[in-house]
């Protein structure tokens, strides 16, 4: 009669010990109870009938998926290969065991499938410029069509856009183009600039002519204190106007003079 007691009460110890289970603060455990869905539980320590009840463990941490480069067509026909990664995390324990079968299978091909659509949606100069709008693109559908199942996207982001070969020099080409293009157009537009100063410059010369004396000292000073040589310069005709007018005067009064005489 005893060993019979204590035989029981080791199988009530073990059917125990089989039973508990313990999970971590970001573990939840989709119970299902003859086949029917119970209320999920955790964190922490819970017991599953064994035989009777049946547990999923379901881990509720954001999930990092590496989506594989895809062949793309875009709408200006040029085949890309583009990849990306995506970030997406379990919302309703429950929900992502009884919707779908696999949810990471399902969202993986799900992404793969939306990736290729909405890049074959836009062109290369899009595609190669305008990332944000197809990341968002992709996530917007993505969480769209995984919502049911329980899941959250969080993110989308675009890693890598391989171009073929001779693509890659196209691009090349028009860039070196478009550069020399911007700078001839600064060069033009930096001699425009030039030129109407110089024009405003020559315009207010005109109407002080000191100016130009002054701007002629000026230069002769910056001659004079950058190299320690001998300059010629020619001495500025107004200077000797003045001298010019007198020697002028005193010859028509010469001549003036000698007509009297005759």
């Amino acid at each position: 009669m005893a060993s019979g007691i204590g035989v029981l009460f080791v199988i009530v110890v073990i059917y125990v010990l089989t039973g508990l289970k313990i999970l971590n603060e970001y573990e939840r455990a989709v119970v299902f109870r003859l086949g029917r869905l119970a209320p999920y539980r955790g964190p922490g320590m819970t017991f599953v009938l064994p035989i009777v009840e049946r547990m999923v463990r379901i881990d509720l941490r954001t999930v990092t998926l590496d989506i594989p480069p895809q062949d793309v067509i875009t709408r200006d026909n040029v085949t890309v290969k583009v990849s990306a990664v995506l970030y997406f995390r379990v919302v309703d324990p429950s929900r992502a065991v009884t919707e779908v079968a696999n949810y990471l299978f399902a969202t993986l091909q799900l992404a793969q499938t939306t990736l290729r659509s909405v890049g074959g949606q836009s062109e290369l100069d899009d595609l190669l410029s305008q990332r944000e709008k197809l990341n968002a693109r992709v996530q917007e559908i993505v969480d769209a069509q995984t919502e049911p199942w329980g899941v959250k996207v969080t993110l989308v982001e675009v890693k890598n856009i391989d171009l073929p070969q001779d693509m890659q020099r196209a691009i090349a080409v028009q860039a070196e183009a478009e550069r020399d293009r911007r700078a001839k157009v600064i060069a033009a537009e930096g001699e425009f600039q030039a030129a109407q100063r110089l024009a405003e410059a020559a315009e207010i010369m005109g109407k002080s002519p000191i100016t130009l004396q002054l701007r002629y000292l000026q230069t002769l000073a910056e001659i004079a204190t950058e190299r320690n040589s001998t300059t010629v310069f020619p001495l500025p005709i107004d200077l000797i106007e003045p001298f010019r007018a007198l020697a002028k005067a005193y010859a028509d009064r010469a001549g003036g003079g000698a007509d009297e005489t005759k």
